[in-house]
């Protein structure tokens, strides 16, 4: 029996997935990857790289892809609170240009797996956010392009009451319009 259960979204092979906690007095114990369960779930990556970052209130990262090494992203929360956002950017998918967005926060342990062909971002809710994820390709910098957050084709429903702080290079991202970029 698995530690998890994989809700799928609108969007194919996007999921929200809830890990089994076990807690008492003491505290908690759960799994965050389990090889097997997700396969049986419908996930099978081989991940490569295991990333985290440290933001606070109101920080914007995203939205990120990269063009010819894509990542699949498996995101957790592990203090604070975000608001996690998936954008399809498969061209002959018939959710192209849609959107999955969820709340992941160290209270709720959900994770977020945004598969390849996607650009992916997250606002930060709380005082603070420590946000890890797992990847299935090494990240190329070089390789990176990008969606402008608030891009009005794509309509995100960004939690409103923050005031969102971007990188320059996040800034100056374009429009889902002038995006010169997607996956086939």
């Amino acid at each position: 029996m698995s530690n998890f259960t994989f809700e799928k979204t609108f969007i194919d092979g996007v999921y929200i997935i809830t890990p089994k906690v076990f807690g008492d007095e003491r505290g908690y114990f759960m799994e965050t990857y389990k090889e097997s369960d997700f396969k049986e779930g419908g996930i099978d990556c081989h991940f490569l790289q295991d990333n985290q970052s440290k933001s606070r209130k109101g920080v914007l990262r995203g939205l990120h892809f990269q063009k010819q090494y894509p990542q699949a992203k498996l995101v957790r929360v592990i203090s604070g609170e975000v608001y996690d956002v998936a954008v399809d950017l498969r061209k002959s998918s018939p959710t192209y240009g849609k959107f999955v967005g969820v709340v992941l926060s160290a209270e709720n342990k959900k994770q977020f797996f945004v598969p390849r062909g996607f650009a992916h971002g997250f606002l930060v809710l709380s005082d603070e956010a420590e946000f890890v994820y797992k990847c299935d390709n090494l990240y190329h910098p070089e390789d990176e392009g990008g969606l402008i957050y608030n891009d009005k084709t794509i309509g995100i429903d960004w939690p409103e009451g923050y005031d969102v702080i971007l990188s320059e290079k996040d800034k100056h991202f374009p429009s889902f319009e002038a995006l010169d970029f997607y996956y086939d």
